[in-house]
Order: structure tokens, then sequence, then C-alpha cells
């Protein structure tokens, strides 16, 4: 029986409470709890909270249907009127030891151990959950053979001082119920007043560590920086880079090194072009593989800071805080309401234990738990059912009660680590991703073609001039090399380097400033789907709401009613506030009010995240703080001491009511009773005649009252609130005279005979509220073009009301529940889909399949989630967004973005800023391409113009201009914030082109004026700045002849020489006009890329954005500087201040003609480019399959050292990695062989990480192309749609 020991000492601050078997066999469970500072004694007894304790006065307040001692047994067996002929009912009972404990394929490796101490391998324990498995728990011996076989004390625990293991038990030994059990004696005493810290002990559970693990999840091995950098370079781009950088670099190391130069020039210094390239790749891959590699950390610290917390655990009989990484199968781990458990387990002992075990589940009920000890004498009697649930199961949560529990798996083991592991999956591409990798190959081959075209010109043109050419082989052999060192010049201007320079900074930007907004990115590329998302499937709970049930209305007997707010307020009828309410209560109506919610609760007060708040049921928790705010209410111990409780009625669902009996102070008893309004109003006959009276007289329920309270509480149900009432009724005696009282203890009443002729009291309407803004926020998503949907659990009366509230539901929209959704075809969801706005009463699987049928429908859906059990649905939607309070570390691990405030308006920030990312990057590429277009045409004209086949872009001058502005303007154009008026358009569908068509119409028209600009320049600048004039032989400069003189020339050979030294200077400054107004073109072409739409005021917020003002001083003075020192390496010359104001005035009416193009039309400019895409597809087919037909050799050429060389290489480095993987196990083995306590890989590993290894080496897929003659050629990505 539970008996209470007083220690010896009357100061002693702890009960002993002991748990004693009937059985002779079965050794007593001592459990003791450290009495509550704030306890009074009520009549001899003491009074603790039903949550805090585990018993509550022991001849009184101890629920004898939750009772887990021998006496529950006897008055069970009266239930049982033939334990002869009942047979047990559970799954599996009549199975062998063999068949319970069979492994399954997936997990034959769990139940292998080797030169193990214990009775069972992780397997065996494993098969008592997934499911549970009464079969699997009475085949390893119940609660005595688990506490034998793991070599554990079910009181005090695992000791401290272990390490090794010396004495081994067998597995029949430790199930053998012949076994001898400790006495209660021989137990250590627990004392629960001194909690310490476990000491450290070298080698401390060794065996244990080696066998079970620890409780730490295998996180995701760091990828490492060099990993990061690897990754970050296998892209297409960069490939394409670097075969240009060798080949170039090795042309011009050539040039320099074996060409002499010619008299007057230099040392050739064509190798920079090379060497620029290699910057262009480092700096890409530091900038990305440093912003991941700071994402990681930023993320591994996160999870290290959150996951690490401490838990209670006895160990060498004393209660101490260990780290929850610390927990070891074996260890005895207390449990108390508001617990997160940590390992699987068996429960061991306690009182009224009920565990929410939804995340990991989805059961939604609370599951109540039965000691394992009382499912093992069932089990022996034969009155055992599948209905008895001793397994504490990981991710789940306390939500009443206390107790001990045995722990018998633990990390990768458990339950929720095996959760984990399975939701480790690969991402899909992002819709940016797959547009850029398209845009990229088209690019390139636009790259690859004019670089084809312009070799074979030059090279046509150089074979044709071989016959008259009079100069040396090396000569000769140098100007072939010049013109391969343009064609290489054409690809790298024309392939984008700068793109995922862009995206990258966009991308980190972004990430940083929406961490400051509550959303933590742990997927880079989250924030830019997130711009593009078209639907969002929210839950209701703590994110649309507060997640804290709150009492908003109420009636005070029949009369007085109350709420909190005013849209609650009736024309018909007079509401009051919540303070008006109360204060109209005499002191003694108040009273007992308050006795109703405080001393019938089994919440308590307590601590969450450093704050007191109440613990326990949530609508208790709204009752207390409603006490709290209004009647007064102190400390709840404090009240609940001077009152004398004499029995307990618990909540149960049937009745769905809960009370307790109290003593007055007059000797007279009063029963309070609260629970769902319409049940209590049935029960009711009688009702305060006036609240605002001292002396609580009573008058009949008339029948009008009746009706007004019921429509009220119809009311209240209408607004999805839900409605408690409150009854009360004084006794003279108790148990009253005419109430049957229960068998076991006869001074307690059945409650059936006591719950009736009740006084009403009140009804209280108790709501989750809406969180602030979020009403708001909805409409801002519509707004923005993106449908909200609801999808919850809660019943389709309540989730309407809320979905009404924050704007979700409308007039036309469809609410259906999860059971009839599921049960439709997908031709009957995809037509309904549209319409649907709240899906209630859902499942976890309902919202997989709503996101798997958004996703069919081409949406690009996010998706919010909590529990354990929304992670399939948050890894299958576009972007998953978990709750970083109360969200799972399965749904966290499963999502893209984690809300740190679990709030819905923190997600309408992560769209802003999802958008402002695509807009950023639609900027950059629509500066990138008119760069690009431009300095390509330039190039290729110029050097087909050349008597010398040389371009007016030097290479270096390409490089500058391609890479380092580039690579500013992607930072300037990334780091503009996002406004509200971003919510404006509708979003971007997944397969949009990236380019639309006012992008195209700023390209084409900014490309058509800097040509024009760059071609009068270069082709008539000589005539019209009256160059021709400055070199006749009478004007000639000094400077000039003065050279010529130190060659020994005279005469006319003088005047020639001066002449043409004349004309190569007045060429060069030429050029180096055309260089600088090339530039500042560009510069003042970033002005205008700061807007995407039709709209004039490119200077919008420019003030505010100190990373672009900076940059442009930047590129500002770099330009100027090149041109005043650049010198031989850019191939330029100085200019005048005439000059200088030439190319600037040149330049900047671009500014002027982007107002032009504005005005334009997107209608006409669409229909122009149609009609100018069909011509140039027209003529570009024939010169695709010319090109084919070239480069044919070349492909093959390829895909034979592919096979040949690539291919094999592959092969080794996976037979290298391999043997590294394999060489690492086994130091790893010998490393523990000598003591090491922390376990690694096995060698049964070795090859599949091995595997593992070599994916994560091989680069990325690019999206594969439509089969085409030569180059699978596509048009270019064009949208004839309108911007606003």
């Amino acid at each position: 029986m539970l008996q209470s020991h007083q220690p010896d000492s009357p100061n002693s601050d702890h009960t002993d409470l002991t748990l004693s078997s009937t059985s002779a066999e079965h050794f007593p469970l001592s459990l003791q709890v450290p009495s509550s500072p704030t306890a009074k004694s009520l009549g001899g007894d003491t009074l603790r909270s039903r949550a805090d304790s585990f018993n509550s006065t022991a001849n009184t307040s101890r629920s004898r249907s939750n009772s887990f001692n021998s006496r529950a047994e006897t008055a069970r067996s009266r239930g049982y009127s033939d334990l002869t002929t009942l047979k047990s009912r559970f799954e599996g009972d009549d199975w062998t030891t063999e068949e319970a404990l069979r492994p399954d394929k997936t997990n034959a490796k769990d139940f292998e151990v080797h030169d193990s101490p214990f009775a069972f391998s992780p397997g065996q324990l494993n098969k008592t959950l997934n499911p549970k498995s009464l079969a699997a728990y009475r085949a390893l011996g119940g609660i005595y053979g688990l506490e034998r076989g793991l070599q554990t004390d079910l009181v005090a625990g695992l000791s401290v001082d272990e390490t090794s293991i010396s004495e081994s038990i067998s597995f029949e030994e430790a199930t053998s119920t012949e076994g001898s059990k400790k006495p209660a004696h021989a137990r250590p005493f627990i004392a629960q007043d001194v909690v310490v810290t476990d000491r450290e002990v070298k080698g401390q559970f060794y065996d244990r560590r080696r066998i079970f693990k620890d409780n730490r999840l295998p996180a995701k091995k760091a990828v490492s920086i060099w990993r990061l950098f690897w990754n970050a370079y296998n892209d297409r781009v960069l490939l394409i880079l670097t075969a240009a950088a060798v080949i170039s670099l090795a042309l011009g190391i050539y040039e320099a090194l074996g060409q002499k130069p010619e008299p007057g020039q230099g040392q050739s210094l064509d190798w920079v072009e090379g060497l620029a390239i290699m910057v262009a790749i480092v700096i890409v891959v530091l900038v990305t593989g440093l912003n991941d590699y700071r994402r990681e950390k930023q993320f591994s610290a996160l999870n290290a800071k959150k996951d690490d917390r401490q838990v209670k655990a006895i160990r060498s009989g004393k209660s101490v805080m260990i780290s929850v990484f610390d927990v070891m199968v074996g260890d005895i781990l207390h449990l108390e309401s508001g617990d997160s458990i940590p390992a699987d387990g068996i429960l061991v002992g306690g009182h009224g234990v009920r565990c929410d075990e939804s995340s990991a589940t989805g059961e939604s009920d609370a599951m109540k738990k039965t000691s394992g000890a009382e499912v093992w004498q069932r089990m022996i009697e034969g009155t055992a059912t599948s209905k008895l649930d001793p397994f504490i199961i990981s991710g789940s949560k306390v939500l009443e009660g206390v107790g001990t529990y045995l722990v018998t798996s633990v990390g990768v083991n458990s339950s929720f680590g095996k959760i984990m592991m399975g939701i480790q999956t690969e991402n899909e591409e992002t819709p940016l991703q797959v547009k850029l990798a398209k845009m990229a190959n088209w690019i390139g081959v636009l790259g690859t073609s004019a670089a084809g075209l312009l070799f074979f010109i030059l090279l046509f043109r150089f074979l044709a001039g071989l016959s008259g050419n009079t100069d040396s082989p090396a000569k000769r052999g140098q100007t072939f090399l010049d013109i391969l060192i343009v064609a290489i010049t054409i690809i790298v201007v024309a392939v984008p380097e700068g793109l995922p320079v862009a995206v990258t900074l966009a991308l980190s930007f972004a990430t940083k400033k929406m961490f400051k907004e509550n959303n933590l990115v742990r997927h880079l590329r989250a924030c830019e789907t997130m711009g593009n998302a078209t639907t969002i499937c929210s839950d209701k709970t703590g994110t649309l709401t507060q997640n804290r049930m709150t009492v908003v209305a109420g009636l005070l007997g029949t009369l007085i009613n109350f709420a909190r707010d005013n849209d609650m307020n009736d024309e018909d009828k007079k509401v009051l506030t919540l303070a008006s309410a109360f204060g109209q209560m005499s002191s003694t109506a108040r009273n007992l009010l308050l006795q109703s919610v405080a001393i019938n609760s089994t919440a308590f007060e307590g601590e969450e995240d450093g704050k007191a708040t109440y613990l326990g049921s949530k609508t208790e928790t709204a009752l207390l703080t409603m006490a709290k705010d209004f009647l007064g209410m102190g400390p709840v111990a404090e009240e609940r001491a001077g009152v004398e409780v004499v029995q307990l009625f618990p909540f149960d669902s049937d009745r769905k009511c809960m009370g307790v009996v109290i003593r007055l102070a007059s000797g007279s008893y009063r029963l309070l009773v609260k629970g769902a309004a319409e049940i209590m109003l049935e029960h009711a006959t009688q009702e305060l005649a006036d609240v605002s009276g001292e002396s609580l007289e009573t008058t009949v329920l008339s029948e009008s009252a009746a009706l007004r309270v019921s429509d009220n509480i119809e009311d209240f149900a209408t607004q999805s609130l839900r409605t408690i009432a409150m009854l009360y009724r004084d006794f003279p005696q108790w148990p009253p005279a005419e109430a049957q009282t229960l068998e076991e203890d006869r001074s307690m009443a059945q409650f059936e005979d006591v719950f009736d002729d009740m006084v009403f009291l009140g009804v209280v309407g108790i709501q989750d509220p809406l969180r602030d803004g979020v009403a708001h926020s909805v409409q801002r998503c519509q707004d923005a073009g993106i449908v909200v949907r609801m999808v919850t659990g809660d019943n389709i009366t309540t989730a309407s009301a809320i979905a009404r509230q924050c704007g979700i539901k409308t007039e036309k929209g469809l609410v259906m529940e999860g059971p009839k959704f599921r049960q439709l075809s997908d031709e009957d969801m995809d037509a309904i889909l549209p319409k649907l706005q709240v899906l209630a009463r859902s499942s976890p699987d309902d919202k997989r399949i709503l996101v798997s049928r958004l996703k069919h429908l081409r949406e690009t859906v996010a998706v919010t989630g909590d529990g354990t059990n929304d992670g399939p649905a948050l890894k299958m939607a576009d972007v998953g967004f978990s709750m970083g309070i109360a969200g799972t570390e399965v749904a966290k691990e499963a999502s893209a973005i984690i809300l740190m405030d679990d709030n819905f308006s923190s997600i309408v920030k992560a769209v802003m800023w999802g958008r402002s990312v695509n807009d950023a990057v639609s900027k950059f590429l629509q500066f990138q391409i008119t760069v690009n277009i431009t300095a390509v045409i330039l190039a290729f004209v110029s050097a087909v113009a050349s008597d010398k086949m040389h371009s007016v872009l030097s290479a270096v001058q390409l490089l500058w201009v391609n890479l380092i502005m580039d690579t500013f303007a992607a930072l300037a154009l990334a780091t503009d914030a996002p406004t509200e008026k971003i919510l404006d358009r509708k979003p971007t569908p997944k397969r949009a082109p990236l380019i639309t068509t006012n992008m195209w119409k700023m390209i084409i028209g900014q490309v058509i004026y800097q040509l024009l600009v760059t071609f009068v320049l270069y082709f008539a600048g000589y005539t019209i700045l009256g160059y021709n004039d400055r070199c006749l032989p009478r004007d000639l400069s000094q400077t000039y002849l003065n050279e010529c003189r130190n060659l020994s020339l005279t005469g006319t050979a003088l005047d020639s020489c001066a002449v043409g030294k004349c004309t190569d200077t007045m060429h060069t400054q030429l050029n180096t006009m055309v260089f600088n107004t090339f530039v500042w073109m560009q510069i003042f072409n970033e002005f205008n890329n700061r807007r995407l739409d039709n709209k004039l005021n490119i200077f919008e917020g420019v003030l505010r954005n100190y990373f672009f003002i900076g940059i442009n001083c930047i590129m500002v003075g770099g330009q100027i500087m090149i041109v005043f020192v650049g010198g031989k390496a850019f191939q330029i010359t100085r200019i005048d201040g005439i000059q200088w104001a030439v190319c600037i005035l040149c330049a900047l009416p671009c500014l002027l003609w982007a107002v032009v193009l504005r005005c334009v039309p997107d209608v006409y400019a669409a229909k122009v480019f149609t009609v100018v895409s069909r011509v140039w597809m027209a003529g570009a087919r024939p010169l695709m399959r010319v090109l084919a037909v070239l480069f044919k050799p070349v492909r093959k050429a390829w895909t034979a050292l592919s096979d040949h060389v690539f291919a094999p290489a592959k092969r080794f480095a996976r037979r290298m990695v391999g043997k590294v993987w394999k060489r690492k196990a086994t130091d790893e083995e010998d490393h523990r062989g000598k003591g090491t306590a922390a376990p690694g890989p096995g060698a049964a590993d070795v090859e599949a990480r091995g595997e593992t290894e070599m994916k994560r080496l091989a680069p990325p897929r690019t999206p594969p192309q439509q089969a085409n003659s030569g180059f699978g050629m596509q048009p270019p990505p064009i949208t004839l749609t309108t911007a606003s």
C-alpha cells in the first residue's frame, strides 16, 4: 500500500512514499518527493498540487481509480469475477520470445553486439516501441527483467563510479522470474532535498556508451570549409572559367617567355588575362564558400545552445542534474509536468502520468501511463489488455503527473533519433536555381558561338594572307595566338561570372536581415523561393494565435454578461468589462468563484523560459490567469494552503468535468465542480439570487434563466469559445447520508450520487486569441497574390471562426474536414483546391497530401509545422517553416526556415525579403547582360574590322569591366532593403521567364545606345575629334621627332616615323576614350537598373543604401585611377580634360534614354520582340547546324576524354576515399580500445560513407535540355506579359 514515512528528524524536508507490492517476490519501489516550501497544514494533512506531487493527503485526496498500489489490484480483481476464464487481451499475447523479439530487415544490425556485459541488444530494447509491444515487454522480463539485464537499479539508478562492467548477465538470467529481489530496507534512501551535479569520472559508463551509445543524435557531419569551397567550385560557369583561365594563362606565358618583344615594345602582358580569370574564380569560390560556412556555423551554434538542457536523474541514490546528452541506457529519470522526454523507456512508478505523444506518434489524445510493475503484475494474473501503456516515448511531452522511468533507448536507437535520421534527404532545386541554370546554358551557347564564329573569321583572314605575309614564322605564330586569345576573351566576356556572386551576395545579405526579423534561414536559397510563394498553409495554434488560452467573455450568475473585447458586445444586452463585472460581486461570491478556480484545479505555478507562469492544462491556466488579474488571487500554493480538501474527483473525459470537496470553517462541506457548460447546465437546478449579496442566497433556476444561459453558451460556441461552467453545492456532512460510497474507502462518495441539484455560479468563454497584427499580415499576403490557407486539427466550427477573424475565410471560401478531404480523388482535390481556405480536423498526413496536390498544380507552397509528424509535409513543401519556440527538433530539421517567434507576421517578412532577393538577381542580370552583349559585340566587330585583328577592348580591360565592376554591381544592387510596396504585385510563377519583357526592353535599348556611341567614337572619332590634323608633318610634336632621331633616321624616313608614332598615340588615346566612355555608361546604367518597373524615379531610397553609395564611389575612383596609372597593363594612356568631358557627356545621356524606354508600353515592346525573336531563330538554327558540324570532332574528343580519363579518375577517387574512411575507422577503434568511451564509425559503415563522400564530391547536375542538333539551343527566356 502507499505508506507515508516521516523521517526521524522533525526538520526533515522530505516525505518518503513507498510503493509496496502484495506479491512477496516483487520488491517495493521507493519514491521520494521534496515537500513544497509553501505547503501548509490542512487538518494534519498536506495539500499539494496534483501535478507536483505523488500524493495529496494520503487518506483523503488520493484518487483510488488512479492509484498504483496493491490495494488497487484488489479493487481491480473485484471487477473481474472469474480470472480463470478471462484471457489476456493484447496483440502478440500468444507470441513466443523469438517471435516478439524477431529482428526486422531494416534494423538487423541493432541486434548484433559483441562482448556485451548486458543481457539485451539495442535492437531487442527497441522492439518494445515502434509500435508499442506488450509482447516484447513480456519477452524482456518486464520491468524487473530490464533492471537485471541492464545492470541498473530501479531505485538507486546507475552508479556514478561505473566505468567498465566486469560481470556480464545472459538473456536467460535477466528474464528469469526466479531471481530474488532486494528488500526495501536494502535499497538506498533517495534524498531529493539534495541535488548535486554529477562529478566527472574518467571513462564513465564506458560499456554503456560502447553498446548503447549516448543520447547525442548523429549530427550531420560538419562540412569542412574546404569541402564547401569544392562544392562552390563545382559550378558550370566556374568550370568554363577554369578552362578559359588555363588556356589564356598558358598562351600568355608562352607569348611573354617564348616570343621576343618588338623593338620599342615592352614585355607582353597577355598573361595577366589568365591570372585575372583565376582571381575571378577565387573570388566567387571564396564568397560562396565563406557564406555557406558562416551559415553552417550559425545554425550549429544555435542547435548546440538550443539542444543542450539539464534533466534530473537518479544516480547512486541521489537526484542529480545532468546534460541531456549524458543520459544513458539504464538511467532512472524523473518525469514532471511540462517535461520534454529525452529518451525512450518504461515507467517505473508515478502518479497520474499523462503524455502528449502527438508530436511523436500523431495520437492527439493524452496517453495515460501505467507503471511497469503494474503491467507486469497484470500479465502474471492474465488480466493485461492492450490499453495498458508503460512506454515512455522520446520526443513526447508530459502533460500531467510526476514519476520516474527507466531509460531503454537513447540517441540513434530511440524513436526520436530514428525519425530524425529518416528525414535527411536532398532538397530539390529552387525555381531561381533552375532558371539561372538555363540562363547560364543559353549565355554559354551564345558566347561560345560568337567566339567560334570570330575565331574562324579571323583564321580564314589569317590563312588567306599567308601567301603574301613576309613575317618570320615566329611572328606568324604570334599572330595566330592573338587570334586565339581574342576568341577566348569573347568567351570570358560572354560568360556571366558575376552572376554566382550576385546570387550569393543577395541571399547572404537577405539571410542576415531575415535573422534580425525572427527568420532563421537554414537553407540559403529558401528565402528566394519564399519570394515566389503562391500559397501559405499555416497552422492555427501558436502561429495565427498566441497559443495562450484566455478568458474573453462570460456570464456571472444568469444576468451579468462580460467580455474582454468590444467586438463581442451584443446590442440586445448589456455587456460589462471583466473588471466591472467582477467588481459587482460581493467578497463572499468572489471568494466562492476563486475557490472554484484555484482549489478545483490541477495547474500549478512554475517557470517557463525564466518567467513565472502557470503550468498544466491550458484551460485551467487561463482560469488561474483570470483569477490573478481580476479576483485578487495570490500565489496558488497559498490559496490552497488555507483550504482543507476532503475528496478529489479527477477530470473524466466521459463526464467532462472535475470536482473537489472542501471543508468549510462552519463545519459543513462544499462540492465545487467545473466542466463543459452544456453538461453543467443540465445538473443545475438553482442559481445565486444576487451575486452582489454577502449571504449567497439561492433561488430556483427558472426556465427563462436556463434558456438565457443556454443562449449565451451557444453564442460563445459560434465565436469559437471553449465554454466552462462552474457549479457548487453545500452539504452538512461528508459523505452525504443518501450517497453511495466507494467500496475501498467508505469515507469517499460516488460522484454520480452527489452531482445533482447544483447551484449555477457562472460560465466563461475561453479562446486562444489572435496574435497582434495577424489580420493585417494575412491581408498583405492576399494583396500580394498569396493564398493563405489554415490547416488545423481543431473542429470545423472553431477553425471557421478563427479563420474569419484573421481574414482567411471569405464568403466564397470552402471549409472542409480532413477525413473528407483525404477520401477525395486527385481530380476532385484539384477541383476544390482553388476554393479551399480552411482544412479542419486535419492530420499531418492530410497536410502532406494538400502540399503534394498544390505542388502538382504548379503552386509554390510554403507550410508551417511544429510537430514531429509534420516533418514530411515540411520537407515536401517548397519552403517549410518550423516553429522556433513550440516546434520539435524533427520539424526544425525538416524545415528550411525557422520562425524564431512562431509568428505569422514573420512569414510576411520572409516573403518581402524573398522578393527582394529575386529583384536583386533580376536587377543584376539586367545590368550584367547589358554589359556582356555590348562588350561582346564591340569586341567582335572591332576585332574583325582591325587590320591587326585586335579588339578595341583588351583582355585586361574586359576583365575590369566584366569581373570587378560586375562584382561591385552585384553587391550594390543586392543591398536594397524591401519596402511594403514590394507586396503590391503578384508572385512570379515557377515557369515564368527569368527576364521579363520590361527587362528585355531596357537591355536591348541600352545595348543599342551604348553600341551606337562606342562605334561612332571608334570608327569616326578620329575624324570628328580632328586627330588627322594633329599628325600632319608640319604639326608634329618635337617629342615624336626626337624619338625617331634616336633611331638615326633623317629626311623622309624621319617624317614617316614621327607620323606613325603620332598616329599610334592618337589611336591609343581614342581607344582609351572608347574604354572610358564604355565604363561610365555602365556606371550610369547601374542607376537605371535599380528599378524593374516603368516608374521613373530611379533614385528612390538611394540615400538609405550606404552600400550602393560606397560601392559606386569605389568604382568611380577605380576607373579614374586606371585611366591615369593603368598604362601598359591596361593598354591605355592618359587623356586630357576635354577628352574626359567628351567621355562623360557621351555616357550621361543613357539616363535620359532610359526614361524614353520606360515610356514605351510593354505591350508594343512584346510584339516587336516576338517578331525579332522569330527572325532571329530562323537565322540562328542554320548557323547552329553549321557550328554543330564544325564542333562535332571537339564533342567526340570530349566524350572520349570523359570516358577514358575522367571516369577512371572518379573510380580511383572513390577507392581512395573508401580507404581513407577505413583507415580512420581503424584508428578510432584502436583509440577506443585504449580507453576512450566515445563511439566512432564502424567498419561496416565505411563503404556507405565512401559512397556518400563521392556523391558530395560529384558536381551538381544541370537541368536536362531538350534534344536538339548541335548545342541544344533554346530560345531566349522571354515573356510577353506587361509590367505594371
